[in-house]
């Protein structure tokens, strides 16, 4: 079966919600063998960038904050949106250089830390299913502290510094809940080892 043959031609889309923050979507599909199928709710909102960031010391730099979704304050790696203006396409060398920007921005307003010693890891879907947005992995190594947090004013944001075991023993137990973040520390890790 080719991709022809699965794919759903969308023939309707309304706006439900739409501000800055999210678009949220109700969409009319007719799948490849004719029928109609209705709604489907997707959203988009700003594609992100998430950091694997490790210090001096081979610590690796982590947030704590409150996450609405899952109701629960979360321990995950750095991360922020991408400011994208209309017109910048998907995997083109522009919105490369805007993630990378928003990385080290990011961290340097979430923790206070820099570092000089950047590398892409992945670009992947954030959630496939229901949501157009895209998330850009990072490590960001020999981090240094250049100054204090500079947060946003809905956030609230400690930082912890963990060895890579005790990551590795917050996944095995779930309390590192964000799975971009899994995703990539997985990556990472399996990248090291090769």
């Amino acid at each position: 079966m080719n991709d022809r043959e699965l794919a759903w031609e969308e023939i309707r889309r309304e706006s439900i919600i739409k501000d800055e923050w999210i678009d949220f979507k109700k969409s009319t599909y007719r799948y490849p063998d004719g029928r109609i199928y209705e709604p489907f709710y997707s959203y988009s909102r700003r594609d992100y960038a998430v950091i694997i960031a490790s210090d001096e010391e081979e610590k690796f730099l982590c947030v704590r904050q409150f996450r609405q979704g899952i109701r629960q304050v979360t321990t995950e790696f750095p991360a922020g949106g991408i400011e994208k203006e209309d017109g910048i396409e998907y995997g083109s060398a522009e919105l490369a250089q805007k993630a990378l920007e928003a990385a080290k921005r990011e961290l340097r307003e979430e923790t206070g830390y820099v570092s000089d010693n950047w590398k892409h890891v992945i670009t992947i879907p954030s959630d496939a299913t229901v949501s157009e947005n895209y998330a850009y992995i990072y490590t960001a190594k020999n981090c240094r502290r250049a100054g204090e947090q500079n947060l946003d004013e809905t956030e609230l944001i400690h930082v912890l510094h963990f060895s890579e075991e005790e990551i590795d023993d917050m996944i095995a137990a779930g309390k590192f809940q964000q799975a971009v973040h899994v995703m990539g520390w997985l990556l990472v890790k399996g990248g090291e080892k090769r």
